[in-house]
């Protein structure tokens, strides 16, 4: 989930650590490998190297789905050699990325907006190695590959599908920060929510985000579940029925809440479909907003690693059109989502990519 400035968060591990961190991920690749700009060659064995946002490679959300990402590239060309390094601080981005500079990597990825300005110091510094970055891009940069994602479009549709199954009228979503890579998923659920009133001639309101004032409720933390708890419970105290959240590890505390309240709410996770990366409690999940990291990823990697040319000019955007964004299986809630509920999202969907319905969101990517 992220682009970019602001916000950062203290603490830091030494260097030394990091090195430590990097080398247990895996050895070091061979000295004679390609290790540049887009891959003029394809290499013996071509290193993918991942550093993670905060929240680590387990967070069920973006990092995880980047790492599942390159683990499908190295299925899919043996030569692939993956690796990652996770960042347990924003002061930790600069010296992983750098470790693995050192290291030779074929290509390394940058997990996450807040990363950008780690990554273009580092990719500024080393203009011959290829980098890859998720939520944002560089334009200064030429050998960092931008994939960025609409989920603006994905979210309209679970707005309306929150909606259309609330039986309180209240839906909420909040955000791990305040960053365009957060909040793009909310004002998408807010305008979702807005079509299905305008549509239906009904009132359900949205507690936790106001889009024209982009202001609302945020953990300050992707990793804090019993921050997502405390939120949730006051959305649940305010008459929500259904909750977004968006906000990687944090969001896990409201899916155990939702589960511990015996069907009291639904959640909507985000990223990746959370009957698969977080099972435990798909009894919970209404749908999940897509973020195609994993598809993403995996493309610019084999790409690579069969020594195509990544264009940082192109780069990915990532759209209902393209799959990039999407609306996740209904699940367990299957029987449970109205027939005719189902046909007006696919309509949606189909007046979203033919451009009838207009989604807009600050923090889309251009």
């Amino acid at each position: 989930m992220r682009p970019v400035r602001g916000m950062r968060i203290v603490a830091a591990l030494a260097v030394g650590g990091l090195a430590l961190s990097a080398a247990a991920c895996g050895d070091a690749p061979d000295e004679n490998n390609n290790a540049g700009g887009g891959g003029a060659k394809p290499a013996s064995k071509y290193t993918a190297c991942m550093v993670t946002d905060i929240g680590g490679i387990d967070d069920k959300s973006f990092n995880a789905s980047a790492w599942a990402g390159i683990q499908e590239a190295a299925k899919e060309q043996t030569n692939i050699d993956p690796k990652y390094v996770a960042s347990s601080s924003e002061q930790d981005y600069e010296p992983n990325l750098n470790q693995f500079v050192n290291q030779k990597c074929n290509f390394i990825l940058a997990v996450g907006g807040l990363m950008a300005d780690a990554t273009k110091k580092v990719a500024l510094a080393h203009p011959d190695q290829q980098f890859g970055i998720v939520d944002s891009v560089i334009p200064e940069a030429s050998n960092v590959f931008p994939m960025q994602f609409d989920t603006a479009q994905a979210a309209f549709l679970a707005g309306y599908l929150a909606a259309g199954y609330s039986k309180t009228g209240k839906v909420a979503t909040y955000g791990g920060l305040p960053i365009p890579p957060v909040t793009i998923f909310m004002d998408g659920f807010a305008d979702g929510v807005a079509y299905y009133n305008q549509q239906k001639g009904k009132n359900v309101q949205v507690l936790g985000w106001d889009k024209a004032k982009q202001n609302g409720s945020f953990a300050q933390s992707f990793t804090e579940q019993a921050k997502g708890k405390a939120i949730s419970d006051t959305f649940v105290a305010q008459g929500a029925d259904v909750i977004m959240p968006v906000a990687g590890g944090t969001g896990l505390g409201t899916a155990a809440a939702a589960q511990q309240s015996g069907g009291k709410y639904s959640v909507i996770w985000v990223d990746q479909d959370g009957c698969n990366s977080a099972a435990q409690y798909c009894s919970t999940f209404l749908s999940t907003v897509v973020k195609n990291i994993k598809d993403a990823v995996k493309e610019a990697v084999v790409k690579g690693a069969k020594g195509e040319k990544l264009d940082a000019s192109a780069g990915f955007i990532g759209t209902l059109a393209n799959n990039g964004v999407s609306l996740a299986p209904f699940h367990e809630f299957d029987s449970k989502v109205p027939a005719e509920l189902k046909s007006e999202l696919d309509q949606v969907k189909q007046d979203i990519i033919s451009g009838k319905i207009k989604v807009t969101s600050p923090a889309q990517p251009k």
